[in-house]
């Protein structure tokens, strides 16, 4: 029974070190595909970004866990608030998760992009915008939209263009502000993970969660 079991250890031990490289081939190579074919739909400058009718935020939650303000948040408004005001952008879809009642990215955008000057007939909510994917096809699906602005930091444009090229969208993306190393080494650790997760759903065709009646923007 020892013998057996022993034999039964080697034989897993000697298939881990390939499986360990093939992922991180994997990884790798899911990382550097997004990169290469998103690099010339990314602007950071303002004046060189195109004009879109919408712009499209990316949700996150206003608060860390901590209760602090999220970074993120502050900074993807504060980039929306900019393309709107200088004429880049003439709607905003704000896409999020309210999947609960006491969380809602949405409305804590809305409030936020209101109290800074977005007139509120110029947001449109989408609360079912629970990943990124969902946010990107229900652009395209539920709200008509084939042309617009992904408004979000750079390591999350890059993944949602690349989701969005391969949906037949022909979307481009504005970079906001983004965080220190330090600040947001989790989220880009979690980055590396979501693009190789991007190619599992392109390969199962992944849909979003939830679809529903078209809604025209403006």
């Amino acid at each position: 029974m020892i013998i057996k079991i022993g034999n039964l250890l080697f034989k897993i031990k000697k298939y881990i070190f390939p499986i360990c490289v093939f992922l991180l081939f994997f990884i790798c190579a899911a990382n550097t595909t997004i990169k290469t074919a998103t690099k010339n739909k990314i602007f950071s400058e303002v004046t060189m970004l195109p004009k879109n009718k919408v712009g499209v935020v990316l949700g996150t939650g206003k608060y860390l866990k901590n209760g602090t303000l999220n970074l993120y948040f502050s900074y993807r408004i504060a980039a929306t608030v900019d393309l709107f005001k200088q004429g880049k952008i003439e709607y905003i879809l704000v896409s999020g998760d309210n999947s609960t009642e006491e969380y809602d990215e949405p409305n804590d955008f809305k409030k936020e992009l209101i109290e800074q000057g977005v007139p509120e007939d110029k947001i449109v909510l989408d609360y079912a915008g629970f990943r990124t994917l969902d946010s990107v096809i229900r652009a395209k699906e539920v709200f008509g939209l084939t042309n617009f602005t992904l408004i979000s930091q750079q390591f999350h444009n890059e993944r949602a263009l690349y989701i969005a090229t391969r949906n037949n969208i022909n979307a481009v993306a504005f970079n906001a502000k983004d965080v220190s190393k330090y600040y947001g080494i989790k989220v880009q650790i979690r980055e590396y993970l979501a693009r190789t997760k991007v190619f599992i759903d392109l390969f199962f065709k992944v849909k979003p969660k939830f679809l529903g009646p078209r809604i025209t923007i403006g």
